[in-house]
């Protein structure tokens, strides 16, 4: 089937959303059969409270002040035609060692090898410079040649004087991917944010692609 241009976000007024798939071995990942955008960043960075934002749903990804809460890949699905996937977070988590290469070897194996990954949205606080975890991810997605866009998150925390200059300094950390501020609170940047997933999912929904490659 195949969809005139624009048709993918101007349905995304979310007509039904579901938690779908909670993955924590390989084995587990459902068949590549529709486009996946992931959500990766650190622990505690706002990836749940963006994805209720998206979805506009208040609670469906549950949000937690304990750093390295999402310990599986959750999968949301939209519409009955688009996944966004909830990656574990980096950085924070307090786990043994043998749990922790358990998530990494999850991960990566996610990010290198799943067909039907279309795209990363990398998010990152506004309110703080780069981290070097972040700088690795967005070289290591660079490398494997993802595309990503960068959601600097918690937009609405910031002092207004301090907006420009750290938005700047995220775009320059970051040179070959767009940037796009975000706030849970006010909603700023949810629809720029959609315009991208669709830019990242155009090929394989305007194609009729089933996501095998």
């Amino acid at each position: 089937m195949r969809y005139s241009a624009g048709y993918w976000l101007k349905k995304m007024k979310v007509k039904s959303v579901e938690f779908a798939h909670c993955v924590g071995l390989p084995e587990q990942l459902p068949p590549a059969h529709l486009p996946e955008v992931a959500m990766a960043g650190r622990s505690n960075v706002g990836k749940s409270s963006l994805i209720n934002s998206l979805i506009q749903r208040r609670a469906l990804a549950r949000t937690s002040s304990q750093p390295g809460k999402t310990r599986t890949i959750n999968y949301y699905l939209v519409n009955e035609e688009l996944y966004l996937v909830d990656l574990p977070g980096y950085g924070f988590a307090k786990v043994s060692k043998k749990e922790k290469e358990k998530w990494r070897k999850l991960l990566e194996g996610y990010l290198e090898q799943r067909q039907s990954l279309k795209g990363v949205l990398l998010i990152v606080d506004s309110r703080h410079p780069p981290a070097a975890a972040d700088i690795q991810m967005y070289q290591w997605l660079t490398h494997y040649q993802r595309p990503l866009v960068v959601v600097a998150t918690k937009l609405d925390k910031l002092r207004q004087r301090d907006i420009n200059p750290n938005l700047k300094q995220i775009a320059q950390a970051y040179p070959e991917a767009p940037v796009i501020p975000f706030s849970a609170v006010k909603g700023a940047g949810r629809e720029e944010i959609w315009k991208q997933i669709e830019l990242l999912t155009a090929q394989q929904i305007n194609d009729g692609s089933n996501g095998h490659e």
